[in-house]
């Protein structure tokens, strides 16, 4: 007799634990798929008619490659948390037009970086061609970017810093902040700045915050920015297209 109902309360608290467990993965699956910020259309259709960005809305996630088929260097960018990876395309497409770096945006499993283990070479596939690859992300994108950094052969953080140790490595990295920044605060990049190779470079961006670095709209804690879209994008352009230039010396010397 008290056998049987040993077994009937160890059944019942697996059964309990069971379904606490199941409503948990649940709920985490209704709350990625609720309040994902889309992609500002303006920014968006201004990739669509630049006619020296080819976009491939490709199996591996959204490719875009310089028109004249030239790219010996490549970006695998990941979204931030619950942010429209389309959102990224306009602030990315400088690098594809004026220095042929054929850009990968992935697609987060359940919009968020961390519930997606797909390595590097899932991504890199879509570009075949492509010899070098940078690895980089927005935010929580740009910390999965830190734990695949071993399979790339740079690094590229926007409004983000690293949880895995890298200082030991020889690994080029650009980590670009904003001065506005709420949620990636330039005190949180800073505090994280020993986990980063001490030739690092880091750039803050006057006046920009946290969802400047995608096109989005307005993120719930947040700093308000005081740099604009236009001035915004030409900054990230430059300072990126400048790393991807001298990686890509670097690998033909």
């Amino acid at each position: 007799m008290r056998k049987r109902r040993g077994r009937r309360i160890v059944a019942w608290i697996l059964g309990s634990l069971g379904a606490v467990i199941v409503l948990g993965i649940i709920g985490i699956v209704i709350w990625s798929q609720v309040g994902v910020m889309a992609a500002e259309p303006e920014p968006l259709a201004s990739v669509r008619e630049n006619p020296d960005v080819v976009i491939d809305d490709a199996d591996q996630g959204i490719v875009l490659s310089p028109a004249d088929g030239d790219s010996g260097i490549g970006l695998v960018f990941i979204p931030g948390a619950k942010v429209d990876p389309w959102a990224y395309a306009a602030i990315l497409q400088g690098i594809v037009a004026e220095d042929g770096v054929t850009v990968v945006i992935t697609r987060p499993w359940l919009n968020l970086a961390f519930f997606d283990p797909r390595g590097v070479d899932a991504f890199t596939s879509a570009a075949p061609e492509v010899d070098s690859w940078i690895v980089g992300g927005h935010s929580l994108g740009g910390v999965r970017a830190c734990q695949l950094a071993s399979d790339a052969e740079a690094l590229l953080l926007f409004a983000s810093y690293c949880a895995a140790d890298l200082a030991e490595t020889d690994l080029p990295v650009l980590s670009l902040a904003g001065s506005e920044d709420g949620l990636s605060t330039p005190e949180k990049i800073a505090d994280a700045r020993h986990l980063l190779p001490e030739s690092a470079e880091l750039v803050e961006i006057d006046g920009a915050s946290h969802a400047s670095f995608g096109d989005y709209g307005p993120q719930p804690g947040d700093g308000t920015p005081s740099i604009s879209d236009d001035a915004m994008h030409a900054t990230v352009t430059d300072l990126t297209g400048r790393f991807a230039d001298d990686l890509a010396a670097s690998v033909a010397g």
